[in-house]
């Protein structure tokens, strides 16, 4: 873990696997507020096109509280969908019976993807300027297996129910039963290509 970081990291983000993810790995941050209407967005976009599209509008209603000149941030956004195999984008179940559909939907196979925005601005006095961006994608296809009989006790059991409906950290670890590409990324946040990228922006300097 790193200590004493001069640099803020602003996570436009509630999400709380998010939040865990971040913890784990020993990045501080301090969440703030962003006001984006995800229903106004392009879901008939491919998968990855979709996340970018949604993460780069959450970045755009990021609110940071006000600095002091000269002062550097760095602001992180991101947003994760699932593909089910008919092509059909997921998002977080609107109920519960959105959610056993989707977990049905799900035995035949899954595509999840995350895309991160970060950001490094700078105060100048009056708002925070924007001098580096990236965005960054991670994906993972897997099989996502829960019986009948054991769908309700799944939707009682996890805590935090992600794109469509699937927690496979936790109790909900157990229904997974293969998994290709980036872990961290079907759980909210691709930890690997954030690192890189934070490092890349000087943020552990």
């Amino acid at each position: 873990m790193h200590k004493q970081l001069k640099h803020t990291l602003y996570l436009g983000s509630t999400s709380s696997s998010r939040q865990m993810l971040l913890r784990e790995a020993g990045i501080p941050f301090t969440v703030v507020e962003q006001s984006a209407d995800e229903t106004k967005c392009d879901w008939n976009l491919p998968l990855k096109d979709a996340v970018e599209h949604i993460a780069l509008y959450k970045m755009q209603h990021v609110q940071l509280p006000a600095g002091t000149p000269g002062e550097r941030c760095f602001v992180l956004t991101a947003d994760t969908l699932s593909e089910n195999k008919s092509g059909k984008l997921e998002g977080k179940p609107v109920d519960r019976a959105d959610a056993v559909a989707k977990l049905i939907a799900a035995r035949a196979g899954v595509r999840t993807g995350t895309a991160f925005v970060l950001e490094q601005r700078m105060y100048d006095g009056a708002a925070w300027v924007v001098e580096e961006h990236m965005v960054c994608y991670a994906e993972a296809r897997y099989s996502f297996v829960i019986s009948d009989a054991w769908i309700d006790f799944y939707l009682d059991n996890v805590q935090v129910v992600g794109a469509g409906a699937i927690a496979i950290e936790g109790f909900g670890n157990q229904f997974l039963r293969t998994l290709d590409g980036s872990l961290s990324a079907v759980i909210g946040l691709p930890m690997y290509e954030l690192r890189e990228a934070l490092e890349g922006f000087g943020f552990f300097a």
